[in-house]
């Protein structure tokens, strides 16, 4: 026994469910060590036994090839003293105790499993529901910890004795996966026509003999087709068929947003996008979400897929389903989330024939439930990296690491808009799947269930809860409903500055730049435009756009004509005798588009009734879209300044002046880029140049600032945050000015600049405030 070691290993982390039991397995086995390895509430536990060198060469090899979907936060090794045991073996799971054990998100379609569906001598050939250990269903399957099969919705499935000896056999990639299954045991598919209300043609017929084939013939027959996938139902249509795309615009009622579209590899995507180094490495993640990407000259699409944009949204198959699909028809497909317009994605099989039967002709199911609702994430390539616009389905539930621990745990409760939560636990913050717009009752039951099952499974008992400012807000009404809680509220743009913050992994101060649509201010203002002196803890308003009346409130959202208005209105000089008719914006189209309303609005705006000062950049962006005939009425968040953004001629190097004022806080004239864009319209300068020149003066402006603010402070590191910030034109601007300005930029890679990230933020700023009233 000389020379002989026995220690304990504790190994924390996004550990189960991804093969790492197997992984330890093999590995002591190899070396030759005596020992158990397991699951419990906290990660996996290891005992070892043996010689020196051989428990030495295990630990460096634990964290070094660990499997591809684990993500270690933590191993943690203690020496005890030898008991002579023999042999190496996985030990039951351990369900006692506090919880702390992570979640792995849900994983795209292996190699290995590729090939199997593939192969016809294989007993998974074509079987759409083919996973291993290093693949498959995750999160969306999940019911508690730890994660076992008894614990997901695989758990009605009894494995058949071939996949039971798979899944007990230390040498097989399926070794405990817990959704492992077969076309004997597992999950089966099945093709249902939909109902034929008046609004929707008659069904193409559906034959029963092959699901995925009939599947495919109502696709090539023009149909419209509901597919049950990872975390939801989506609609599908041939990207390339005029009329299939038409009527699933129409029956969903999305007027304008662009659709997704799936591809089947690299080579597709390039067939239809523009795609180097950076948007191959974010179409293959892991994450597999939609990418961004600009189209490519003579792109086969039909018009309704994406109209009005210069980009279009690709993603590559992550089931063996879509793999079978994108194979069988050979072209992209339109896959879009299984809803109306402003609706939750549908996941339940009977809530998607109840919701989705006016649209859908046919539907592609299964009879494995999906426990939580996950829609596909989206990404943009920035700087050689992506920079996720929602976070959701391959990125959920992986945590955020905050730069300090939380004394006590939270619930953040988001925005309204895009809505996530987040729950946090340590230095561990669990932002939540994009949750959507909480505008209604079903999407508001999804927030709460979502806030439930992440508490259950992360044994989160939240003492604080984070919300916005906003009394409005139906995430800040429901925090208010929580009981024995601490309620903290916070200001919208500091928490878009504290997302970015805990984004980069940094407690500030910085100069935070926040931009977007609006939020509600410690004033009782709409602010959007935004700048802050900005820590984790605190902020001060240090500068900002001057307020603008929004005439008729939410409705000058909807309508950005009437932006146009009251920036026009605050161009006028109020000392001309002959009143508004004869000031700046006389002679205007979109005054002459507008003329049976002009007035009232002007006149509206200017009373200080039903029209709230605001702030907003995103507000400012509307007025010149509408100003120079872009969008006068929206049909989606941000549309108008979507297509400003994608008008703009790229070359232009213009760039329009506005006034700073000094004092505290600073303000800027964002009337003088309006009177600048309505003086080039006015003397035939072409749209695109005016877009790009009124960008170019919105990144000038945004950097007189920081210049100035460094001055006065010494703080030399900028945040940009906020949904302006999803244009690229802006971004890449804005940051290049700085950097060259001697600023260190942070900007958002993992977590949405959008109020998809407002939740973080929340959660980080609790968590440092309570940190501060502990003295810690």
């Amino acid at each position: 026994m000389t020379g002989r070691v026995r220690v304990e290993v504790r190994v924390e982390g996004v550990v189960q469910g991804v093969g790492f039991r197997p992984f330890v397995y093999g590995l002591a086995t190899r070396l030759g060590l005596a020992g158990r390895v397991g699951n419990d509430l906290n990660g996996v536990f290891v005992e070892l036994e043996g010689g020196r060198r051989a428990i030495g060469a295990f630990l460096q090899a634990l964290e070094r090839d660990a499997p591809p979907l684990a993500a270690i936060d933590r191993i943690t090794v203690t020496r005890t003293r030898p008991d002579g045991g023999d042999g190496f073996q996985i030990a039951p799971s351990d369900a006692t105790g506090p919880r702390r054990t992570l979640i792995s998100p849900d994983s795209p379609t292996c190699a290995d499993c590729l090939a199997e569906l593939a192969d016809p001598a294989d007993r998974r050939y074509r079987y759409p529901f083919v996973n291993c250990v290093n693949c498959g269903p995750r999160l969306t399957i999940v019911r508690g910890v730890p994660y076992d099969r008894r614990l997901t919705t695989m758990a009605g499935f009894a494995m058949c004795p071939a996949c039971a000896a798979e899944y007990h056999d230390p040498a097989d990639r399926r070794f405990h996966a817990q959704p492992v299954c077969c076309p004997a045991c597992g999950p089966h598919l099945r093709l249902a026509a939909a109902p034929a209300p008046s609004s929707v043609p008659a069904s193409p017929p559906v034959p029963a003999d092959d699901p995925l084939r009939g599947a495919v013939e109502v696709l090539r027959a023009g149909g419209v087709l509901a597919v049950k996938g990872l975390g939801g139902y989506h609609l599908a249509v041939l990207a390339g068929h005029r009329s299939a795309a038409a009527a699933l615009r129409e029956r969903k009622h999305r007027e304008d947003k662009p659709f997704a579209v799936m591809v089947a590899d690299l080579d597709q995507a390039r067939a239809l996008c523009e795609v180097d180094a950076t948007a191959a490495a974010l179409l293959t993640d892991r994450a597999r979400p939609i990418v961004l990407l600009p189209r490519a000259p003579g792109a086969a699409m039909a018009q309704a897929v994406a109209p009005g944009t210069r980009e279009l949204g690709l993603m590559l198959p992550y089931t063996p389903l879509h793999h079978l699909l994108l194979a069988e028809t050979s072209e992209p497909i339109v896959l879009t989330s299984g809803n109306v317009s402003d609706e939750p994605i549908a996941y339940a099989d009977s809530d998607a024939f109840d919701r989705l039967g006016g649209i859908a002709d046919a539907f592609l199911t299964h009879d494995r439930p999906i426990h939580t609702r996950v829609d596909d994430s989206v990404v943009r390539p920035f700087r050689g990296k992506g920079m996720v616009l929602r976070r959701s389905r391959g990125y959920v539930p992986d945590p955020i690491v905050l730069p300090w621990d939380a004394p006590r745990q939270i619930l953040a409760c988001g925005a309204e808009l895009k809505n996530t939560f987040c729950l946090a636990k340590a230095r561990h913050a669990f932002l939540s799947h994009h949750i959507g717009d909480l505008e209604n009752y079903e999407t508001l039951r999804s927030f709460t269930e979502g806030v439930a099952h992440f508490a259950a499974l992360f044994d989160v008992r939240p003492e604080i809860v984070a919300h916005d400012l906003h009394p409005e807000y139906l995430s800040t009404k429901h925090a208010l409903t929580l009981p024995d809680v601490e309620l903290v509220g916070v200001q919208h743009h500091h928490a878009h500055i504290a997302s970015c913050l805990a984004d980069n992994g940094e407690a500030g101060p910085v100069i935070g730049v926040a931009f977007d649509g609006l939020g509600y201010g410690t004033d009782g203002t709409l602010w959007g435009g935004e700048f802050l002196l900005a820590d984790l803890a605190g902020f001060e308003r240090v500068a900002h756009l001057a307020p603008v009346p929004m005439p008729g409130g939410a409705t000058a959202i909807r309508q950005p004509w009437r932006m146009a208005a009251a920036y026009l209105s605050a161009c006028s000089d109020p000392a001309r005798p002959d009143g508004l008719s004869a000031g700046f914006d006389g002679g205007l189209d979109v005054v002459h588009r507008n003329e049976g309303r002009w007035h009232d609005v002007v006149t509206l705006a200017g009373s200080g009734f039903g029209a709230p000062l605001t702030s907003s950049a995103g507000r400012l962006f509307d007025a010149v879209s509408a100003l120079i005939g872009v969008r006068d009425v929206i049909t989606y968040e941000g549309q108008a300044a979507i297509e400003l953004e994608q008008l703009a001629d790229r070359a232009e190097t213009g760039r329009y002046p506005a006034a700073i004022s000094t004092g505290s806080p600073m303000l800027i004239a964002g009337s003088d880029l309006v009177r600048a864009a309505a003086e080039d319209l006015r003397a035939g300068t072409d749209p695109s140049v005016i877009s790009a020149r009124f960008h170019n003066g919105v990144t000038d402006v945004i950097v007189r600032c920081c210049q100035a603010l460094r001055d006065s402070t010494g703080v030399s590191t900028a945040a940009l945050s906020g949904g302006v910030f999803q244009n690229l034109l802006l971004l890449e601007r804005t940051v290049e000015r700085l950097t060259v300005a001697g600023f260190r930029v942070l900007t958002h890679v993992r977590v949405p600049p959008n109020d998809g990230g407002v939740s973080l933020g929340q959660a980080a700023i609790a968590a440092a405030q309570d940190r501060l009233a502990a003295g810690r």
